[in-house]
């Protein structure tokens, strides 16, 4: 069934939403308009179309900085706390290494204890709950503000940034710093959890999203790392301003590989 013209302008609102909540230091938002983030997806669409010719090339650990950054080798289970109660992630490193050893590294740090989730979207359908902009740690920095942060990485004094990191079914590897065409292993079912970036590819730091529903467009062009195993009726609660009460790794912890 073809979309008409006003579900199709809304969900390039939607994506649209979900790139500028990502991090961005570059001030996207500033910049980026619904028909400017239309032609970005249609960029990536475009670079979709040649992802199978170039995987071999960008499933390399080539990028600059990659062996610096922290890596899972293997799951986790993490648990967010918000109102009082759990939230049951498991985080895969297996098929998101880098994506999830991210995560996992900032709630070892305790990044996101005490943060809001500054964008909560359901209507008018269900789409996301986005929240880790450390900025939101602190109650004066104005709502508007919040979706433009990332982590400062002490042992460097800059946001850290991971790359895109997307495993295509049937490939080893994980592909990096590109959108893909084919299905990913990890798709964006609901209960998944994902990371927001900016329309550049490689801007993703600390903001992550629970998506409310089945969002297969989305797959191929963000880093899904991990599903909500149980309390997704406590996701399904969450209002824009709730704050994270704990984030506790319960399990896995030891597969955890910093370079700290």
């Amino acid at each position: 069934m073809r979309l008409k013209f006003s579900q199709f302008l809304m969900l390039l609102l939607m994506i649209g939403g979900l790139m500028l909540g990502g991090c961005s230091t570059e001030k996207v938002a500033s910049n980026t308009s619904p028909a400017s983030t239309a032609a970005s997806k249609a960029t990536e669409t475009s670079s979709k179309s040649n992802a199978e010719a170039t995987i071999s090339e960008s499933s390399s650990e080539s990028i600059p900085g990659m062996k610096d950054l922290p890596r899972l080798e293997g799951k986790a289970t993490v648990v967010i706390t918000v109102k009082g109660a759990p939230i049951t992630i498991e985080v895969d490193g297996v098929n998101a290494p880098i994506t999830a050893g991210n995560f996992v590294d900032l709630v070892q740090k305790g990044v996101y204890d005490g943060l809001v989730f500054h964008r909560v979207v359901r209507d008018p359908q269900p789409f996301v709950v986005q929240g880790g902009d450390p900025q939101s740690k602190d109650p004066k920095v104005p709502a508007n503000s919040l979706g433009t942060g990332g982590y400062i990485d002490p042992k460097i004094g800059t946001e850290r940034r991971i790359p895109l990191e997307i495993k295509p079914e049937g490939a080893e590897e994980p592909v990096y710093s590109q959108t893909i065409a084919k299905k990913p292993v990890l798709t964006h079912k609901q209960g998944a959890v994902a990371m927001a970036r900016s329309q550049i590819p490689d801007s993703a730091s600390s903001q992550f999203y629970f998506a409310l529903a089945d969002l297969g467009f989305l797959d191929g062009s963000y880093a899904v790392f991990g599903y909500v195993t149980d309390g997704f009726d406590v996701v399904n609660k969450i209002d824009q301003g709730d704050r994270i009460d704990s984030v506790k790794i319960t399990k896995g912890a030891e597969n955890l590989k910093s370079t700290k």
